[in-house]
């Protein structure tokens, strides 16, 4: 499937944040969005997942514009990966997974045994079989990130948005987040996701946007846009960017970027 983001503007009630922003996102991608604090990432992103207005442009999956969805329909197209969430109440692991099958559901409908077969692939796409019965608010950070993708992935959508999925993980679990991305895209899932990082669009993108400040964004592959120059001149601080021997992911070199510090 592919989705199309076409001369987007976004913002805020009167307020325009992001404008004509434009981008192709197909099935097994990992598409990523890249930028400077307070530059529209997240108002981007909300905005295609519908929880903010479209102030101009469109957005289609397959040529269907998802205006014209219903907010089910749309669920069932795009599953979301929140930057992080504590619930207060003590479910299970498989009880928050199953909190994913909403969209399949009616207004007054009830989980059956399709919901649950849902659920326990999730949990085995994610190696998260033995967490079935623990409470979520019990897991660790890295463990509760990986909940809620699996949550999402028990909506099947074509699509997966994901805000910051590796914000506030340590080292070791990032990277088992970043590796899940990878693997989920090589599955055949398309994957949209901010970060903070170029580190992480070197790991684990497939396509990137970067976006700058009162000037047009940077859209296409890897090896276009994540360029020194354009880091640099995107957050104002010099970098390197570097490659290592060795194979990458899909086969490109391990690169890597650096702030040049004095």
């Amino acid at each position: 499937m592919d989705l199309s983001l076409k001369n987007l503007d976004c913002g805020y009630g009167a307020k325009t944040v992001v404008t004509d922003f434009s981008a192709e996102i197909a099935s097994g991608q990992v598409f990523c969005l890249l930028g400077p604090n307070g530059i529209g990432k997240t108002t981007l992103f909300k905005t295609v997942l519908g929880f903010l207005p479209l102030q101009g442009g469109a957005i289609t999956i397959d040529g269907q514009n998802l205006a014209d969805l219903s907010q089910a329909r749309r669920a069932r197209l795009m599953g979301y990966v929140p930057q992080a969430h504590i619930t207060p109440f003590a479910f299970t692991v498989s009880e928050v997974i199953l909190m994913g099958r909403t969209a399949h559901l009616g207004l007054f409908g009830s989980p059956g045994p399709a919901d649950q077969a849902a659920v326990d692939q999730a949990l085995e796409r994610l190696g998260l079989t033995e967490f079935t019965d623990r409470l979520y608010t019990e897991l660790s950070g890295g463990e509760r990130q990986m909940v809620l993708i699996a949550r999402a992935l028990a909506q099947e959508p074509a699509f997966l948005m994901m805000d910051e999925p590796t914000s506030s993980l340590d080292f070791g679990n990032q990277v088992k987040v970043l590796q899940t991305i990878r693997n989920l895209a090589a599955q055949g899932l398309g994957v949209i996701l901010t970060t903070h990082f170029p580190d992480h669009v070197f790991q684990c993108g497939t396509a990137v946007a970067l976006m700058r400040r009162g000037r047009p964004h940077l859209v296409g592959s890897l090896a276009d846009i994540m360029t020194a120059r354009n880091l640099e001149d995107t957050y104002g601080v010099p970098v390197a960017v570097l490659d290592l021997p060795g194979p990458g992911p899909a086969g490109r070199p391990l690169r890597f970027c650096r702030p040049l510090l004095n």
